[in-house]
């Protein structure tokens, strides 16, 4: 199977569970969610138009709507080949639950790796048993998609962006009818560091013991 890259690079994993860890990045081509605050909309279009060559996706970090496909193989030879040490991938977008990722994570338990997937819950998880699946489950999106049961369910992490107590009472709504993991992690993540959002986040998770997530990687300005 045929991924298609928008770029791989490595860095310091700077929110959730993996906070501080260094991880690989392997950033997917698509997503359909529409989410208003979202950084990466270059990765929103998978445009026949835009197929660059690999070299171009490979120890990058760009804004380039530009994709190259790439097999679990390439994938893995190309860790090699840039020499990068991190045993921690993270396989994010986009929206990477749009592919199966069976094959690839399969490539990549088996080399070693300790993979994170990176979705938003609109989208069936395929993925190895082992991989930790972080759902940041996006609701009311314009894409007018809606999270499913089976990738909360599947969820090692629920992280949530919040501005306002409406989103809290979202997730609450959201997780009311689904049999969740006994240990998933559920964390809060302020949207775009704002204070008030900070606030708000501090106080629901000393309240309700959850786990803040803060975008550390904004903080000290890497990608």
């Amino acid at each position: 199977m045929l991924y298609p890259i928008n770029e791989i690079f490595q860095t310091i994993q700077g929110e959730g569970v993996f906070t501080g860890l260094p991880a690989i990045f392997v950033r997917l081509q698509g997503c359909p969610v529409g989410c208003p605050w979202c950084d990466t909309r270059h990765t929103w279009v998978v445009d026949p138009a835009r197929q660059v060559p690999v070299s171009q996706v490979l120890d990058c970090s760009n804004e380039s709507d530009g994709w190259s496909p790439m097999s679990g193989a390439q994938i893995l030879a190309s860790f090699a080949e840039l020499g990068y040490r991190a045993k921690h991938v993270v396989i994010t977008g986009g929206e990477p639950c749009l592919y199966d990722l069976n094959e690839l994570s399969e490539t990549l338990h088996q080399a070693g790796y300790q993979l994170q997937i990176e979705t938003s819950g609109t989208s069936e998880v395929l993925t190895h048993p082992s991989t930790w699946v972080t759902v940041s489950p996006k609701i009311g999106m314009a894409g007018g998609l809606t999270v499913l049961p089976n990738a909360l369910a599947r969820a090692n992490e629920i992280k949530h962006p919040v501005a306002m107590m409406r989103h809290v009472e979202e997730l609450d709504a959201l997780l009311a009818s689904v049999q969740l993991r006994e240990d998933v992690v559920i964390a809060l993540q302020p949207i775009s560091q704002k204070p008030r959002a900070t606030q708000l986040a501090m106080a629901v998770c000393i309240e309700r013991n959850w786990r803040l997530s803060i975008q550390t990687h904004k903080y000290l300005e890497i990608d």
